[in-house]
């Protein structure tokens, strides 16, 4: 019966518009439904059908803002956590909005300045929802002034963790709104600080056969931040640190040490130019609302950016890097050109030109002790042994004609497969990509893609090939194939058909996909090889 009434009312969300829309209420929502159908049922797909499927519903009346999330997640995708199965509503809140203020009770997100201390999010294609069940409250008492206060327990997939509670503050002040030579200027001083405080019930764990762990009730965690925006020029400069939080999840479990991490982000940019600078390092910086759960996703308070490029092409993204939050040293610079038209380099429609470089190194770690204790010492400044991940790339961008556009990227890699997935070897690799879009007419667009990753390691060499024909406003056809022509000779083969119509997208596809693993923002997900029909419809409205 709850199966039949979430479908009864996944398909009469389309029709709320026209029934409740007015001058005064506003019904806004959407649908997303990825579908697997397995071509073979095996350990990973122990199903003949698999599905994520989610429905939002929003409602606005004047100051008063309604939402509510249904998901059916009884058969899920490959690669899920078996804790990831159910479906009913997983999310509700009711919002009280004016000028200066706002509260919110129910489930809600939030980020605190990068998220070092505080940050509950949703992503999808990794499983993650970690929403606070609470109430938060936002002021604006005047211009330049932000204050958040906030408290609340933390999902975890099906469940709420009532034995943990998080509340915090948060507040940010523009002096630029208040000096008016620096707002006509076009500059800004932002400063912001942040408060985390997470209280956890005892528990009994055992250090060995006669002691326990005496495990802290509250954690506090705070973050600094200021930053400087000026004619095209950007600096931010953060710092956060976390009290002693022993926790299950650290590499050593069990750490009795605090935690912290510093940042500093510089960019600028111009007609034509853009330049990135930042580095960025961490330590023990592990911060959940739950010490002893060794589920891989929920829970997490906080996270860490990734200084790393987030590849889209296909095989630069078989090696991706994952944020640690047991420590790093990260860098990442990146400068971008466009050759202006008209110029030798430019051409009749200009060159776009691109550098980036990333580079992620263990910290420093002299080992003083195991669980129950300090671990270990760090000095701030020193590297660790370890290269965890380095990656350099160019890409170059030219429109040669008003049909025809190549855009070309190589990447040097080098992934520390046995610090980042604790097996293999590093992995060593060159990776050539080309991808050129040809407009055959005013609603035909002919895309296609060359990939080359040649290396001695893991696998060995990879070859990907694509071609994606667009008839608009309606049609997309995609045809793939990633081979491996190292040492499996795998063909992993992909086609699809995708039709739009006003808010609706539905997408029908056959292939074969391979094994590894799918990252977004440093967060990484292992998803198993899957074989079979996929379905993915999506419905705004």
């Amino acid at each position: 019966m709850r199966k039949l009434l979430f479908f009864v009312v996944l398909c009469l969300l389309p029709f709320a518009t026209a029934m409740a829309q007015s001058d005064k209420t506003i019904v806004t929502g959407s649908i997303q439904s990825d579908v697997l159908i397995p071509s073979e049922i095996n350990a990973d797909m122990p199903e003949h059908f698999l599905t994520n499927t989610y429905a939002n519903l929003r409602v606005n009346y004047r100051h008063l803002e309604g939402g509510i999330r249904f998901e059916y997640l009884d058969h899920p995708m490959p690669g899920f956590e078996p804790t990831f199965k159910g479906y009913g509503v997983s999310n509700i809140y009711l919002k009280l909005n004016y000028d200066k203020w706002d509260l919110t009770a129910g489930t809600f997100y939030e980020q605190f300045g990068s998220g070092f201390v505080l940050r509950t999010y949703e992503e999808r294609s990794l499983g993650i929802d970690n929403s606070l069940l609470g109430a938060r409250l936002c002021l604006r008492p005047y211009k330049g002034i932000s204050l958040k206060m906030l408290s609340g327990i933390q999902r975890a997939y099906w469940e709420f963790n009532s034995n943990s509670v998080v509340s915090g503050a948060d507040a940010e002040f523009d002096i630029g709104e208040w000096v008016k030579g620096m707002a006509d200027n076009g500059t800004h001083l932002t400063i912001g600080g942040s408060w985390v405080n997470k209280y956890e019930k005892d528990e009994t764990i055992y250090h060995d056969a006669t002691h326990i762990y005496n495990f802290p009730k509250f954690v506090n965690a705070w973050d600094a931040r200021i930053r400087l925006q000026t004619h095209g020029f950007s600096l931010l400069g953060e710092y956060a640190r976390k009290g002693i939080d022993p926790n299950v999840k650290t590499e050593v479990p069990y750490l009795y040490r605090t935690g912290d991490v510093a940042m500093l982000s510089a960019s600028y940019s111009r007609t034509g130019l853009s330049i990135l600078l930042q580095a960025k390092r961490s330590d023990n910086m592990f911060f959940r609302s739950s010490r002893s759960d060794t589920r891989q996703y929920p829970l997490f308070l906080n996270h860490l950016p990734p200084f790393t490029m987030d590849h889209t092409y296909s095989l630069p993204a078989l090696y991706p890097y994952a944020t640690d939050p047991n420590g790093e040293w990260a860098f990442q610079g990146e400068i971008g050109y466009k050759f202006k038209k008209g110029t030798a380099l430019g051409g009749k429609y200009g060159t776009s030109l691109k550098v980036h470089a990333s580079y992620v190194r263990a910290i420093d770690v002299e080992q003083v002790g195991g669980a129950g204790t300090e671990g270990y010492k760090s000095k701030f400044f020193k590297f660790g042994d370890d290269t965890y991940y380095r990656d350099i790339n160019v890409q170059f961008e030219k429109k040669f004609s008003k049909t025809f556009k190549l855009n070309l990227m190589y990447i040097n890699l080098y992934y520390n497969m046995p610090a980042i997935e604790k097996h293999g070897d590093i992995v060593r690799a060159n990776i050539f990509i080309g991808e050129g879009k040809f407009q055959l007419s005013r609603k035909t667009t002919l895309r296609a893609e060359l990939q080359y990753l040649s290396t001695r390691d893991d696998k060995g060499d990879w070859a990907f090939g694509l071609l994606e024909l667009s008839l608009a406003p309606h049609w997309m056809f995609t045809v793939s194939d990633q081979w491996n022509c190292g040492t499996t000779k795998e063909h992993y083969y992909q086609g699809s058909v995708t039709f739009n119509y006003n808010a609706h997208r539905l997408q029908v596809g056959y292939g074969r996909t391979s094994d590894g693993f799918n990252c977004t923002g440093g967060v990484c997900r292992y998803v198993p090889e899957t074989k079979g029909l996929t379905l993915s419809y999506n419905y705004n409205f």
